[in-house]
């Protein structure tokens, strides 16, 4: 299997195991009613965003179903980690076709451009030697990431000069060298002013 085709597989099973199963030990959003659901996810991204953004969750077969309808083209996920605290994420339209790709094990994403996606809340990365792999490498440690946003397009480390591995410049490159890597901004969403990044397209 090509490394793309594995990598995206790696990221739907990782995703399945964490918000898309939502089975086992309760963990991030399980158990949560609906209004929960939706302050949850409204909880990933800046107020003036995420209070008009659709509001999504898995339906348990493989896809999702709308809790809340958006205006704004951008959509809110609950958790994307399934881990002890939910990590929501907002994104618009295409970040959000990002997301979807690596649910459905394409193996590449499907947005046509780049796509701005953020995590207000923080959420968490798994790292082996030296370097942020998938949460399903064996003897891979989690480590929590702060409050960012993303660029969901392809990253190249070596044009753009970011690292591939979180430092002290606040920006890096996320799964440098397969289809999904994007470039990863340390920086807190709730505090940017509603003319920063929430109006690229």
């Amino acid at each position: 299997m090509k490394r793309s085709a594995t990598f995206a597989l790696s990221l739907a099973i990782a995703l399945s195991i964490g918000t898309y199963a939502w089975g086992g030990a309760k963990k991030g959003v399980q158990g949560m009613g609906t209004d929960d659901l939706i302050k949850t996810a409204q909880g990933g991204a800046p107020a003036h965003i995420s209070m008009n953004a659709a509001i999504m969750v898995p339906d348990g077969t493989g896809g999702f179903k709308t809790l809340k309808e958006g205006t704004n083209g951008f959509t809110c996920i609950p958790d994307i980690s399934g881990q002890e605290m939910p990590d929501p994420f907002c994104g618009d339209g295409q970040a959000t076709e990002w997301i979807m790709s690596a649910v459905k094990k394409d193996p590449r994403p499907a947005n046509s451009t780049p796509g701005i996606g953020y995590m207000a809340k923080g959420g968490f990365h798994w790292e082996k030697d030296g370097a942020v792999v998938m949460p399903d490498t064996m003897g891979a440690k989690r480590v929590k990431e702060p409050p960012h946003w993303m660029i969901l397009w392809p990253g190249n480390a070596g044009i753009s000069a970011f690292q591939t591995m979180p430092g002290k410049f606040g920006a890096y490159v996320m799964y440098e060298g397969t289809p999904f890597a994007h470039i990863m901004i340390y920086q807190d969403p709730s505090k940017m002013m509603p003319a920063g990044p929430s109006l690229m397209k």
